[in-house]
């Protein structure tokens, strides 16, 4: 359902304060005073700041709905997985108070707990159609087990998951360079599964990175 004008504006309104504060240190008078708007006339939009919060999480999951399915189109290299981490660490940025309090706002909301949970599953095939396509590339080994290639995935997942919360627990610049360092270290940790014709290809790709 298209949103209305006024509810776009409170959403903005409202992912710049969470993002500057946290969610937790954000009331629906205080995005009322952004928006030079009385509480009460907010309130008929959106009763909560949960219904907000909910509201942003599936605006972000259409951009990134959005950005997989142009993906179907793109050739993969190392150089356009690393452009497609970056756009993915970008539109997490523009959303970071979910991701620096991801599983307390989970918690909180039943709806899009589910809805995270599928996402991990779909992350994880990803991750696992990527490796199958590297390995017929001759570009990936095999790896010794299926544990081995479960453990690297979810290290993967994690990091991606994390990477933000630990920007800002030590108070770091979350620049175009830090997003950068972000993507390096997600390339390198499957770096030391690559066959020397892989890391051929990673580090001559690199250069374009």
């Amino acid at each position: 359902m298209k949103k209305s004008k006024t509810k776009i504006k409170i959403l903005a309104a409202a992912r710049k304060l969470f993002n500057e504060q946290g969610f937790s240190q954000v009331t629906i008078r205080m995005i009322a005073m952004e928006l030079n708007m009385s509480a009460g006339n907010l309130n008929y939009h959106y009763k909560t700041r949960e219904e907000i919060l909910e509201a942003l999480y599936f605006e972000m999951v259409e951009m990134f709905d959005t950005r997989v399915k142009d993906l179907g189109n793109t050739p993969i290299t190392f150089a356009t997985i690393q452009a497609d981490m970056l756009s993915s660490l970008r539109q997490m940025l523009d959303y970071r108070f979910i991701w620096t309090d991801l599983y307390n706002l989970l918690r909180i909301n039943e709806k899009m707990k589910h809805h995270f949970e599928q996402v991990y599953q779909d992350r994880y095939k990803g991750y696992e159609f990527l490796f199958d396509y590297l390995q017929q590339k001759e570009w990936m080994a095999p790896f010794d087990s299926k544990k081995e290639k479960h453990l690297l995935i979810e290290r993967m997942i994690a990091l991606s998951n994390t990477s933000l919360y630990n920007s800002f627990i030590y108070d770091n610049e979350i620049d175009e360079q830090e997003l950068l360092e972000l993507c390096h270290q997600l390339m390198y940790m499957f770096h030391p599964y690559l066959t020397p014709l892989g890391k051929s290809e990673f580090n001559k790709e690199k250069r374009q990175y």
